[in-house]
């Protein structure tokens, strides 16, 4: 529908009519046709990397505690929470992901988790640590060089790009909720 404005001849004030005409054609979203399978595919991939992360960090916890202590960034008390506990978040991110429970809400919490992992790995980096990231279990004191800490940045940055997505369009194929 279009209004069409004229001048009537009688009154100096402008009439408005409605004239009825088909309505111009929708821009389609290109995106939209397979955001649904690119959400899953972004959804299952996450959820495999939190898997992976959470098992190697739980099948030796004393590693895990090695690898946190070895970024100096938490004070003592935090150290072994943080190890012990990480693990847990990872796999809970993981199921959710994996079931399509709260896509956006667990994303979200798996992009803060990401932004976590790269300013330690950033800080790190900058204080000259020689550090192993324990992201995959292990970690701690290590020879590490630029070209290491770069290639983890750039892992974890297209991790975030993951989640973004997710952020983004958590509706997805196979998830018990879809998010809208």
């Amino acid at each position: 529908m279009t209004l069409r404005r004229t001048m009537s001849s009688t009154s100096s004030r402008p009439k408005t009519s409605v004239a009825s005409s088909s309505p111009p054609p929708a821009a389609e979203d290109p995106i939209r046709g397979w955001s649904p399978w690119g959400s899953t595919l972004a959804r299952l991939a996450a959820a495999a990397v939190w898997a992976w992360a959470g098992v190697a960090k739980m099948s030796d916890p004393a590693a895990a505690v090695r690898a946190v202590r070895a970024y100096r960034a938490l004070p003592a008390f935090l150290v072994h929470p943080v190890a012990w506990g990480l693990p847990f978040v990872e796999l809970a991110l993981a199921v959710l992901l994996v079931l399509g429970l709260a896509n956006r809400a667990a994303a979200s919490l798996g992009a803060g988790l990401v932004v976590v992992f790269v300013v330690g790995i950033s800080q790190a980096w900058a204080r000259h640590l020689q550090i192993s990231c324990g992201c995959f279990g292990g970690g701690g004191p290590a020879a590490a060089d630029s070209a290491r800490y770069a290639a983890e940045l750039g892992r974890d940055l297209a991790f975030l790009a993951l989640h973004a997505w997710l952020v983004r369009r958590p509706a997805s194929r196979g998830a018990l909720n879809l998010d809208r």
